[in-house]
């Protein structure tokens, strides 16, 4: 251990030679251990720096965990308790194995178990949404001007202002990606960046490709710009993350080198006045609050659907926004209902009423096992207050119980808080659904059928197979196709309802409809002649 700690003026063989080297080297900047270090290695060099310099034996230091095999075990070539790992390179790619690595909490001193499910998480939560996301822009491009392509570039400065507000919203939160995981990696956080990226990717992918698509469908420039924007600037922030696939990506999208020859995204110079990059992704604090609360409501309206077994391709009557600023939603509520399948959306004040006319209500549970402990006896009138309705949220989101005692306030784990939707006119089953939205506010989706909207429900799941026969057939994606679907009797008036709808999403120029004499439907598509 002497020796390990001797290591910084040992190696140069300090103070007989390279005195001015020494001098201008030391401390280092960095060092890495596993956490078991803190009493070996970075004890002796702290001990030996101080005895012989009066000064620290580095600058930063990372200490990150041990790992472990499968069997949780610590991992081991005797016992063998770890994936293959050319077999893991050979069949998920060695970004795959660094991505959960450096996303896992080995960074921030806990222990990781290497499994080849989590290394297969990498590629299916983060590697290949960016990589379809890159091959739907060059599919798109490729196809357009009748198959001559376009040619995207950067946002130019003086476009950013005309730009539709969901280009301008993906350009703040690039910016906001960049600011944010440079500060990150300037701390050492490399888990943290990680989860920047990924979260980033929900953005861009789950969010602008997919309600953009229409957009691209019609040679929209402005969109692929601002998507081929993203993706440059999204590669110069992976690629220290993800080097290959990011190599791969860039030097496709910009014929350049090599990502890891260009610069990192500098968006204000030393003086500290923007760059054309800076300038182009804009800064824009209150369009992307507003549009991350527009994507809290699909995400939550999504998870009613999911909760009550409806699927998105099955329309619904009516969604009900309740918010302390419904005008600030207004104008996306023509994208709210095409996101959730709805054909209205009503936005509403949080002061309208809405909870009682829906009987809604938050209901609190505690959990007197991890209150117990704490409150004591005490625990047995916060659960009586609960149960009766004597509690309140205050603003900073804690949650007081009034008891006769007094005010009693409860820690997160130890109550449970839910919502709660009354059944109208006495029905078993529930005709709306609702969520609470964070930071106020909820959602209420009509889950109530009729013919109609079953009907259309039918007619989109028949679009489903369409889309997948036309995959299966190898099909472009700007071919015609003539189709031909056999339905059931009863459904036949529901296709012949939807025939302009089914049309037009599947690129059909002829939809013949022929009844079949059981219960089973099926496609049938054959590129259009001519």
């Amino acid at each position: 251990w002497f020796d390990s700690g001797s290591m910084p003026f040992a190696q140069v063989h300090y103070p007989f030679e390279n005195r001015d080297w020494f001098e201008h080297h030391y401390p280092g900047d960095f060092i890495v251990e596993y956490i078991g270090q803190t009493r070996g290695w970075f004890y002796t060099l702290h001990v030996l720096a101080t005895a012989l310099f009066d000064r620290p034996a580095f600058r930063s230091a990372v200490s990150h965990g041990i790992v472990l095999g499968s069997d949780g075990r610590k991992m081991s070539k005797s016992l063998r308790n770890y994936p293959d790992v050319t077999e893991v390179l050979d069949r998920d790619g060695s970004d795959a194995m660094r991505w959960f690595l450096m996303s896992s909490p080995i960074l921030r001193g806990g222990n990781l178990v290497v499994t080849e499910e989590g290394i297969r998480d990498s590629v299916r939560q983060v590697l290949l949404p960016v990589w379809s996301t890159y091959y739907f822009f060059t599919l798109y491009a490729g196809a357009a001007d009748a198959g001559a392509g376009i040619t995207a570039r950067q946002v130019a400065e003086d476009e950013v202002a005309g730009l539709p507000a969901m280009d301008r919203y993906l350009l703040a939160r690039t910016r906001l990606l960049v600011t944010t995981v440079q500060g990150q990696l300037d701390a050492y956080d490399i888990a943290g960046a990680c989860e920047t990226v990924r979260d980033h990717l929900d953005v861009l992918t789950n969010w602008y490709v997919r309600t953009q698509r229409d957009r691209f469908w019609a040679e929209d420039a402005a969109a692929f710009n601002t998507l081929f924007t993203a993706l440059e600037v999204l590669t110069r922030v992976m690629a220290p993350l993800a080097p290959l696939l990011t190599e791969e990506i860039w030097c496709g999208l910009t014929g350049g080198r090599s990502v890891h020859l260009t610069d990192w995204p500098t968006l204000t110079d030393d003086a500290g006045v923007a760059t054309v990059l800076g300038t182009v992704l804009a800064d824009d604090a209150d369009l992307v609050a507003t549009m991350d609360r527009v994507r809290a409501v699909c995400s939550l309206s999504l998870g009613v659907r999911k909760a009550n077994k409806l699927r998105v391709r099955q329309p619904l009557s009516r969604l009900t926004v309740v918010v302390d600023d419904p005008a600030a939603l207004a104008p996306y509520a023509e994208l709210l209902a095409s996101e959730l399948n709805v054909k209205a959306v009503d936005l509403v004040g949080l002061d309208s009423g809405a909870a009682q006319e829906y009987g809604i209500e938050r209901r609190l549970t505690v959990n007197a096992r991890a209150a117990g402990p704490r409150l004591g006896r005490g625990v047995q009138a916060a659960i009586k207050a609960a149960k009766s309705g004597d509690w309140r949220e205050d603003a900073d989101g804690t949650v007081v119980v009034v008891t006769p005692d007094g005010d009693v306030p409860l820690e997160p784990a130890e109550y449970d808080v839910t919502t709660v939707v009354g059944a109208a006119g006495g029905a078993t089953e529930p005709t709306v659904g609702a969520a609470v939205l964070p930071g106020g506010g909820f959602v209420v989706l009509d889950l109530l059928l009729d013919d109609a909207l079953r009907a259309e429900g039918y007619a989109r799941d028949l679009v489903r197979e369409v889309q997948d026969a036309r995959k299966a057939a190898g099909l472009n994606v700007s071919d015609r196709i003539d189709l031909t679907v056999t339905v059931p009797a009863e459904q036949v008036a529901a296709v012949e309802a939807h025939r302009d709808l089914i049309a037009a999403e599947t690129l059909s120029v002829t939809v013949t409809v022929e009844t079949s004499g059981t219960d089973a439907h099926a496609v049938a598509v054959a590129k259009a002649q001519g």
